[in-house]
């Protein structure tokens, strides 16, 4: 535990992409806790990407503490189709959020990373130390290498300078203010608008992306903001720490689950020719749930709220 960790009700703190899917949530746990003082800029008043405008940003504002969820993210489609907007904008943001936190005096900063950084083959469930075992998961290694970057900064800039980074690293995430597109976006809103407009359009069957066999851990991401926060108060060393669950399904099963909140009735098969990706990602969250958090929300009550949320504010539009 990090003893010296002082975050308190004002402290400054920014939430890099808090217009993202965690962002979002992560300023939403902030404030139910009673965190008042929260520094947010939108892309288009901070791009990340820029180095400058990152440096005058934390000269004017001095957060104390950085919650670094800013990322490009998306699906295999995504990450095939954009390799080097992967591995160049995540490799700007990070490199640069993390180094202007430490040259202006920030307490602490959480970065953000994923559960794509293991191995494709890796043991299961996936312990902390099995980063770096093996090849990564061909269709998503741009990203992969990016976060992997991240949190050995992180660790070079503790080890260096003293600076007290942290990474966590994520299971597959969802919720409201998820990115539902048709092409770009992670398999779980991706299924979720297609048996939605299998549905409506009164389809008789869906074929979802694959074989259906790979296994996934999927975790609502008011969890993820939870337990971002409580680590942020919580944990101090060079190690990144898992978060998820501790369960997974097949895709298949997922489709199954998804159909059935969205009410669709018809057939669903698989498409073999299509790309899995790893064949099973499950965390090992033994470290964290040591420290005293646990995943709260189940798949079924995040996958209605997360379609609620997503016929109120998607179809709205």
């Amino acid at each position: 535990m990090d003893k010296n960790c002082k975050m308190q009700q004002d402290s400054r703190i920014f939430v890099a992409g808090h217009r993202g899917l965690v962002g979002g949530a992560i300023v939403r746990a902030l404030q139910a806790q009673g965190f008042t003082n929260l520094v947010l800029r939108p892309r288009l008043e901070l791009d990340l990407r820029e180095q400058r405008a990152v440096d005058v940003f934390f000269a004017q504002e001095h957060p104390e503490y950085v919650f670094l969820a800013a990322a490009k993210v998306g699906g295999i489609h995504a990450n095939e189709a954009y390799p080097a907007d992967f591995i160049r904008d995540n490799l700007l943001i990070q490199s640069n959020v993390i180094d202007a936190a430490y040259r202006n005096g920030c307490a602490k900063l959480l970065f953000l990373g994923s559960s794509c950084i293991y191995p494709r083959l890796c043991q299961q469930p996936i312990k902390e130390e099995y980063l770096l075992t093996g090849p990564l998961e061909p269709t998503n290694e741009w990203y992969a290498i990016a976060k992997i970057a991240g949190l050995k900064m992180c660790q070079a800039y503790r080890r260096q300078y003293g600076f007290d980074a942290i990474a966590a690293m994520p299971t597959n995430v969802y919720g409201p203010g998820d990115n539902f597109h048709p092409e770009n976006s992670h398999v779980l809103p991706a299924l979720i608008r297609r048996f939605h407009e299998a549905q409506t359009s009164g389809d008789l069957s869906v074929v979802i992306w694959g074989t259906g066999t790979p296994r996934r851990e999927f975790l609502y991401v008011d969890d993820l903001a939870e337990a971002l926060v409580f680590l942020m108060r919580n944990y101090s060393a060079a190690g990144h720490i898992n978060v998820g669950c501790g369960r997974d399904l097949s895709v298949m099963n997922l489709a199954r689950a998804v159909a059935g909140v969205v009410g669709f009735k018809g057939c669903i098969s698989a498409d073999p020719a299509k790309k899995d990706g790893a064949p099973q990602k499950l965390l090992d969250v033994g470290k964290i749930n040591g420290m005293g958090w646990k995943a709260r929300i189940d798949l079924d009550a995040g996958l209605r709220t997360t379609y609620q949320w997503f016929c109120d504010n998607v179809l709205a539009k």
